[in-house]
């Protein structure tokens, strides 16, 4: 398992030097009852807005990997959200456990109503680990677009600040976790949600830094 672990971290780092050629973003599909299907344009726009300005080459439509399969380890970036419930069997956040400790990253945005759910079931992945709020000065937040308060908010929910945390192992961030901002509406297109210009573009760009925080290596060790 071991090997197999360090066979995996060097495909990321690999993946990551090839310029992401032909690559994917990719969408977790998951179980328990929550719409993991919720914005079925949102990564689409965010992987068009990289090409355009992170020079990525990522192909537009999104692949969409369920979170106990082996194909999960094909994707360096894979996007969670949802409004309802999310439950892991234990194969499962075993899986996905073996996915972030390979170099595997997982950014998770509540989409309204998935809150509830998310720290029980990253302990049921990292019992040992804790979901921690990363500092406005953390390098995500200050990629190719900065954004010194953090995130950006994006839809009002229950009219809070927005808040990004991140589950941190062994030194590296592997999971980034959005929430009271919706960042995945604010990719969808344009009359999904009417959301003024300035405010998708934010979205757009906050998801831009997301993704090249994992390419330029520093989501890989």
């Amino acid at each position: 398992m071991k090997s197999l672990r360090s066979a995996l971290t060097i495909l990321f780092i690999t993946l990551t030097t090839l310029a992401h050629a032909q690559m994917k973003l990719a969408l977790l599909v998951y179980g328990g009852g929550g719409d993991w299907y919720a914005n079925p344009t949102s990564l689409k726009n965010l992987a068009i807005f990289c090409n355009q300005n992170l020079h990525t080459s990522f192909v537009p439509q999104e692949a969409q990997v369920e979170v106990g399969s082996p194909d999960l380890f094909n994707y360096p970036f894979v996007h969670m959200t949802g409004h309802g419930r999310w439950a892991l069997t234990d194969a499962e956040a075993k899986n996905l456990r073996q996915y972030l400790e390979a170099g595997g990253f997982l950014h998770i945005d509540d989409n309204y109503g998935l809150d509830p759910y998310v720290r029980p079931a990253l302990k049921q992945v990292f019992p040992e680990l804790e979901l921690v709020e990363l500092p406005f000065s953390h390098p995500i937040y200050h990629q190719a677009f900065n954004f010194p308060n953090g995130l950006p908010k994006i839809h009002e929910h229950d009219n809070k600040p927005p808040k990004g945390y991140g589950l941190i192992y062994k030194g590296r961030l592997v999971c980034f976790y959005s929430h009271e901002t919706d960042l995945g509406d604010g990719w969808e297109d344009p009359e999904v949600h009417n959301d003024k210009p300035e405010k998708r573009l934010q979205a757009l760009q906050m998801g831009a830094n997301l993704v090249q925080y994992v390419f330029n290596g520093s989501g890989v060790q």
